[in-house]
């Protein structure tokens, strides 16, 4: 089977096929649905989509043909709230114990054949062994004293939006928590660590700011050839850890901007990573209306601006932290953005070839 991209939107799955290089639509599914997040199960080929219904809430479908056919599954439900467990944020928010949305999917290792995770709002982490029938809430983080620190960046509830697992140990579970910073489990899930420490979120009073538990990281991802290497878009710029995430550095003077929400990282250089920036807060557009992408190769010491087949005039596109993908080679990216846009490049992002640019705003890219 040739590769595929599959972009989750605002109305729709679509699945865009490869073929000489090139890449073409096909006719989506679930037409007009709402897609939060997707999975391509790279053990056993099975695709997942979440779907955010609103009024009808959060529902889930797997497909064990590629595509040709979907069941509804399973859906994260969260335990029964006691009046005596009144939860609230570190702003006094109340925070609900119920499924908001399905922000991250990720398989378990190649030795735990089943195992799903499932990153959630408001905050919770759920775990399945069954290909996502049946899906159990890792109580050892929702009842995590520290989770109460936690808030929401751009959501209105904290979120976790990214799900790392070692290649060398399916054991070893990395979390990226807006706003909560980063947890780690050595042991499948029953104890938890915060490792955000050297991340700083400048929009917090000075004695907060460096705090662990209150950063803001967009998108966390790891490296499966070295896997002690992270890269992380934060709120607050760009960055990095080399031992595990037991200490992370910032690396700043990114131009046009170190703000941004998507990052990819080369599966088998360490040190390649690119992002989408954008100008940051309360505009969230490309810095001056020009779509670019900034690749760093030697591990952040310096960055190269693409944009070659990007365009550089009146482009308001803003990616989204799921919307940026790399595939298994380290040669192909694709990213979509919140105006349908989409682009792929076969030469990592040397130059960009357009796939569309009238999709439904576009929440989620990855390659199948």
């Amino acid at each position: 089977m040739s590769q595929r991209l599959l972009l989750g939107t605002r109305k729709g799955l679509f699945v865009a096929e490869e073929s000489g290089g090139e890449y073409r639509l096909g006719d989506p599914h679930f037409f007009g649905d709402n897609i939060s997040m997707v999975l391509s199960d790279r053990r056993d080929g099975k695709l997942y989509a979440a779907l955010d219904l609103g009024h009808f809430g959060v529902k889930l479908q797997r497909s064990d043909d590629g595509g040709k056919s979907w069941q509804e599954i399973g859906v994260p439900a969260y335990p029964p709230q006691l009046e005596v467990q009144e939860d609230k944020d570190m702003w006094g928010k109340p925070l609900p114990w119920k499924l908001i949305r399905i922000w991250a999917l990720a398989a378990g290792g190649p030795d735990q054949p089943g195992l799903l995770w499932c990153g959630t709002l408001p905050g919770g982490l759920f775990r399945s062994d069954d290909h996502g029938q049946n899906w159990q809430i890792v109580e050892s983080l929702w009842f995590e004293p520290k989770r109460k620190e936690w808030f929401g960046g751009g959501a209105d509830y904290p979120g976790i939006h990214s799900v790392c697992v070692d290649p060398r140990n399916s054991r070893r579970v990395a979390l990226g928590i807006s706003c909560g910073g980063v947890w780690i489990t050595q042991d499948g899930g029953q104890t938890w660590n915060c490792q955000a420490d050297g991340m700083r979120a400048a929009y917090m009073p000075p004695d907060k700011q460096l705090d662990p538990n209150i950063q803001d990281p967009h998108a966390m991802v790891q490296c499966p050839a070295r896997p002690d290497v992270y890269w992380v878009q934060h709120h607050n710029g760009i960055f990095r850890t080399t031992d595990g995430a037991k200490s992370w550095h910032e690396i700043k003077d990114v131009q046009p901007s170190t703000f941004g929400f998507g990052v990819a990282v080369h599966p088998k250089d360490a040190d390649t990573a690119w992002f989408v920036p954008a100008k940051s807060d309360e505009r969230r557009i490309p810095v001056e209306g020009k779509v670019v992408v900034t690749r760093t190769r030697d591990g952040g010491k310096t960055f190269q601006t693409l944009t070659k087949g990007l365009p550089q005039d009146h482009a308001y596109d803003l990616v989204f932290r799921h919307s940026l993908d790399v595939d298994a080679t380290g040669n192909r990216l694709a990213f979509g953005s919140s105006t349908g846009s989409c682009w792929y490049s076969n030469d990592q992002g040397d130059s960009w070839k357009c796939l569309s640019t009238n999709l439904p705003p576009i929440y989620c890219v990855r390659f199948a």
